[in-house]
């Protein structure tokens, strides 16, 4: 059986997803980072962008998310987002609609989440 970690992907209304997994990659204000069994402790900034989840299963998890903490120490990851959404979750054409109108109205900040949860939609 391979090493494991215990990942919990919550949102500030909810939890997201919770389970073993064998690789997480998030994006943080230093960088993409990847995080497997035994890795060094770490605490990070989340910056926007997809969220990628390899389970214990070898199924692949993608979620949005916009802003957040990412913590691990004792083979337990937290990702502790403002806003984050399951890619299977998410209506592509609402998706397009708000990066279209974000871009009409020039805002930055809506045009940066529609694009994000566009990549996770194209991640999964």
């Amino acid at each position: 059986m391979a090493a494991e970690l215990h990942v919990e992907l919550v949102a500030a209304d909810r939890s997201v997803w919770s389970g073993e997994a064998t690789l997480v990659v998030a994006r943080t204000t230093s960088g993409d980072i990847g995080v497997m069994p035994g890795h060094q402790p770490l605490l990070g900034v989340l910056e926007s962008g997809p969220v990628t989840i390899r389970t214990s299963e070898g199924a692949t998890v993608v979620a949005a998310v916009h802003g957040g903490f990412i913590s691990f120490a004792d083979n337990k990851l937290s990702l502790l987002a403002e806003i984050a959404e399951l890619a299977d979750e998410i209506d592509i054409q609402r998706a397009e609609r708000a990066l279209e109108r974000a871009k009409s109205d020039t805002d930055a900040a809506a045009e940066r989440r529609a694009d994000v949860r566009l990549r996770a939609v194209a991640v999964r």
